[in-house]
């Protein structure tokens, strides 16, 4: 402990100098009442018995007071003056910047300058700048550090957290930015700009937003002309680590690509503190004429297109300090209404335009695809009636045949039935298959099997011929010796006949002309099996 109290003689903590280095390096030059509201909300609940503003101020403050004195003994914190009201303004050394940019997980080129100086007038801009940021950030309570305190302190911290929420946290916000329009970032050149604050926060919807803050000093052709310096800016392109040109503002910040031609820049807000001689509301309609090139956008039939323009809002600091970014006190220059902010910064009927066209198509494919379902079952319906035209009748009974049964009944490729009765029903077959004699069963199981009069045998039917004069069923016999073989005629002289009928027609032959038709063919293969005579005499001479 002692040691403790000789590296900090003020006991400070970690957590309260850590508050301090990450509130100086986004503000750069703050109060301890502003490093506390930001830093640690809780305190405001606790110390809210005290008597006096004073005393609650003193009290909440003193964690932050002890943390700012041992940074300022270790040359990380100094004072910057004083404010108007004479509070002590506290700004970063460089040994602070470089040990708040690690605090901040941020590079130390980015931190800016060190303020120092800037409490030599009073520093009214940068205590409004600071307000501003707190308004937007809306900083909540940890309940977790209040378990142990009064049922009332908690309360009024419970309600404090239930109110809207900010946008971003402390690391979301940098301040005196430069946006050059000549140079470098580090080295800009005349003719740029200078943000007040630039606010990145894509976890809320915010994923960049330039703050200007005006304390009502301004005339409106001067902030026209800063707004000029910012359309320079965003129009400016670099070429970018893969040879590409670039908007230069894209080669720092990353922000979603805006849709074709429909990009416009990014948005800027101005908010006015009322404490300088203008009025704003009397500034803000003439700076809309001024600057009404840089934000008006190309009206559509139901939206506008704002392609390569800046979308500026206006509000006042005291509304945005009471309503937080949620409140609907902010007007965007061309409407006619106050909006909360991430709706004044949108393009709410262009949405609403893509989200009536993305119904209409899904509308039109929903009823392009029932239209083709229609058609198709329109056509399956067509092809099951022209089916079912097709469908056989049994020629008994006259029921339509079942699938199966029309399956079984079709024709082979060769155009011959595989069914015994092509022509009936099931229950039909069954009884003609039943009133089948046995000797016509015992017939038809002797029918030989095809194959059997060798491999090279072609049978011309599967059915057993019948004879053309008696009208007898050729016996097996009989079948195989008319049957055709190969692609050759039957070798039977008459195979129409049967073999009665054609032992018949052999003997009335003989009868009837005398002949034997046995003899006959015996003469025919003997007269084929003699050979040739060679020729002689004067005409094989003349061969010769």
């Amino acid at each position: 402990m002692a040691g403790k109290r000789k590296n900090n003689p003020a006991g400070s903590t970690n957590n309260y100098r850590g508050d301090v280095l990450r509130v100086l390096g986004a503000l750069k030059v703050a109060t301890a009442d502003q490093i506390q509201r930001i830093g640690a909300p809780h305190l405001t609940h606790r110390h809210a018995d005290k008597e006096t503003p004073s005393k609650r101020k003193q009290a909440r403050t003193a964690s932050h007071t002890g943390a700012l004195s041992d940074m300022r003994k270790h040359g990380l914190s100094e004072n910057g003056g004083s404010t108007d009201t004479g509070e002590t303004l506290r700004n970063l050394t460089l040994k602070g910047l470089e040990a708040a940019s690690y605090e901040m997980q941020r590079p130390i080129t980015e931190m800016g300058s060190t303020a120092r100086g800037a409490g030599s007038s009073g520093a009214s801009h940068p205590m409004s700048v600071n307000e501003t940021v707190i308004a937007m950030l809306r900083p909540k309570p940890n309940m977790a550090r209040l378990a142990d305190d009064l049922p009332e302190v908690r309360a009024a911290a419970q309600a404090d957290v239930d109110t809207p929420a900010g946008v971003g946290t402390i690391a979301s916000y940098w301040t005196e930015v430069p946006l050059p329009a000549t140079g470098t970032w580090n080295a800009p050149g005349k003719g740029g700009a200078q943000a007040d604050v630039v606010l990145t926060a894509p976890q809320d919807g915010m994923p960049l937003l330039f703050i200007e803050v005006d304390n009502c000093h301004e005339t409106p052709e001067e902030l026209a002309a800063k707004l000029e310096k910012y359309a320079r800016f965003f129009r400016r392109k670099v070429k970018d680590t893969d040879g590409k040109e670039r908007p230069m503002w894209r080669t720092r910040w990353t922000v979603p690509e805006g849709r074709y031609g429909d990009a416009p820049h990014p948005p800027v807000l101005l908010v006015f503190n009322r404490i300088g001689e203008r009025n704003s509301n009397r500034t803000v309609p003439r700076l809309m004429e001024l600057t009404r090139h840089l934000w008006q956008g190309e009206r559509q039939r139901d939206h506008h297109l704002y392609d390569g323009r800046i979308p500026i809002i206006a509000t006042g600091l005291k509304n945005l300090s009471e309503h937080g970014p949620t409140g609907p006190v902010f007007l965007r220059f061309g409407r006619d209404h106050m909006q909360p902010l991430r709706e004044a910064i949108g393009n709410a009927r262009r949405e609403a335009a893509d989200t009536r066209a993305r119904e209409e198509t899904a509308r039109a494919q929903k009823e392009h695809q029932a239209k083709v379902q229609r058609a198709a079952q329109e056509q399956a319906a067509k092809k099951a009636a022209e089916r079912e035209a097709r469908r056989p009748v049994c020629a008994d009974c006259g029921a339509k045949f079942t699938d199966e049964r029309w399956e079984a009944a079709q024709a082979t490729d060769w155009g011959t039935p595989k069914d015994s009765h092509p022509q009936l029903c099931d229950g039909c077959k069954q009884k003609a298959g039943a009133v089948v004699s046995p000797a016509a069963d015992t017939q038809e199981r002797q029918e030989p099997v095809r194959g059997e009069a060798g491999p090279d045998d072609f049978w011309n039917t599967p059915q057993r011929p019948v004879c053309t004069e008696c009208g007898a069923a050729f016996t097996d016999e009989r079948w195989k010796a008319t049957a055709r073989v190969g692609w050759n005629h039957s070798p039977a002289k008459r195979p129409s006949l049967c073999g009665d009928c054609d032992r018949r027609f052999e003997s009335d032959l003989e009868q009837t002309w005398g002949v034997d038709h046995r003899q006959e063919q015996r003469d025919q293969e003997q007269d084929q099996a003699a050979p040739k005579q060679k020729a002689t005499g004067w005409f094989s001479r003349l061969r010769g």
